[in-house]
């Protein structure tokens, strides 16, 4: 097809009729141009890339060619992600990695006492080799067989990341239309509750804070508070190395679910004094958790509304340290600076505020707020926040040298520290 003297194809002219069909069929906001070089340079950065006849280029120039390719890689991760995660599901569920403990397997080996039938599993394990969770391992009898690779070994021994993944299946119903579930926030009447909502019932207030504290049985709280606690011993490492426990003689974690942030915590500090406050069915989880391991007697659980009811520490001069894990987030800005304002209260001059949870612009750790957008959306309340944010929240409720400190695994929480 020859193009006119301007370069536009025929019919393409500015102004003529197929621009007006081009228009109509592709509607499009006026063009707002950035300024500066770095503005002028994404410009002509953005519009080169999107070129094919460039990307074919890109793709055959020895120079440019590693980059092409680690673009295309790139943006087909991104493109089959959810097929990713289907495996990773699958895998899970069928416990492909604890088989392969016991040693490397054939897929019909792998697929007694399962649904697929060997075929099927070939396929997964195929699936799940090209993802590196497993690996091919040494015939015998000329049957291909597979075991454990780094990555799958890692998986297994991160109950945390396996119960998320479990988890995920009311998370990807959830979001099976991404735009209307942005679209929505909350129930509002005749609105249908997203099932990730249902399941973080303490996410949402059916009738004032009075009535949350007591609405919620023990069937209502189990599941959550079982993968919360199953994914918390990783973050309890990270936070613990970074505190001086020896320092402190109470700590208090508010909306501490079962327990296992404080257990961790009492397992390195011996003379700690523990106090906890959640919903009344959940701290009787953790009453339990305290009993079994022997902490009964250094700890003060209060079944209860944090926002309302008396803390632990109160009526004794305050705690020393009041932490929040994996808290904050759940809440929009006024009700963080409500609970915030709450530890502040209970705390002892001097005290230390330990706010601890998934953050955004953390070094390593950028995809997590892709992540938490479309989860918290999903459950109808709550913000990821950058550790600066998080330390203005704590400014605004009275606290004072609020920091960042860095853990070793950002991608699982980041730590902000602050004292009354």
């Amino acid at each position: 097809m020859a193009a006119d003297g301007a370069g536009h194809p025929p019919g393409q002219r500015p102004g003529g009729p197929g621009a007006e069909a081009a228009q109509a069929a592709s509607p499009r906001a006026p063009e707002r141009r950035e300024a500066g070089l770095r503005g002028a340079f994404a410009r002509w950065r953005n519009g080169l890339i999107a070129s094919p006849r460039f990307q074919r280029f890109a793709a055959r120039f020895p120079l440019t060619r590693p980059i092409a390719n680690a673009n295309a890689r790139q943006l087909f991760d991104l493109t089959a992600g959810f097929v990713y995660s289907q495996v990773l599901a699958g895998v899970v569920r069928l416990e492909v990695l604890e088989r392969l403990a016991t040693g490397p397997l054939t897929a019909a080996e792998a697929a007694q006492d399962t649904p697929l039938d060997a075929p099927a599993m070939t396929r997964l394990l195929e699936a799940a080799e090209a993802l590196d969770l497993i690996e091919p391992a040494t015939p015998l009898d000329g049957a291909p067989r597979w075991r454990l690779a780094g990555l799958g070994a890692a998986l297994r021994g991160n109950p945390g990341a396996v119960a998320m993944i479990r988890h995920h299946d009311m998370l990807y119903r959830d979001l099976a239309d991404p735009v209307a579930a942005m679209a929505h926030r909350g129930a509002g009447p005749g609105d249908t509750v997203a099932e990730t909502a249902r399941f973080w019932a303490y996410a949402r207030d059916p009738g004032g804070r009075d009535k949350l504290a007591q609405t919620f049985g023990a069937e209502a709280v189990a599941d959550y508070s079982a993968l919360m606690a199953a994914s918390q011993q990783f973050i309890a490492e990270d936070v613990l190395d970074r505190l001086p426990l020896r320092s402190m003689t109470t700590l208090l974690d508010i909306g501490g679910g079962e327990g296992a942030f404080l257990a961790a915590a009492a397992a390195r500090a011996p003379h700690l004094r523990l106090g906890l406050v959640d919903l009344p069915a959940v701290a009787e989880r953790a009453r339990d958790r305290f009993a079994t391991l022997g902490l009964a007697e250094r700890s003060s659980v209060v079944g209860g509304d944090f926002f309302t009811d008396q803390l632990p520490f109160a009526d004794e001069g305050g705690a020393q340290a009041v932490s929040l894990v994996r808290v904050l987030y759940d809440h929009d800005d006024a009700e963080a600076v409500d609970i915030l304002r709450r530890a502040r209260d209970v705390m002892a001059p001097g005290g230390r505020l330990i706010i601890a949870e998934p953050m955004a612009d953390l070094p390593g750790a950028k995809r997590v707020g892709a992540y938490f957008a479309l989860y918290l959306q999903a459950m109808g309340s709550g913000q990821l926040r950058s550790p600066r944010a998080l330390a203005a929240l704590a400014t605004r409720a009275g606290f004072r040298g609020a920091r960042a400190a860095s853990t070793a695994r950002p991608i699982l929480t980041g730590l902000v520290t602050a004292h009354r």
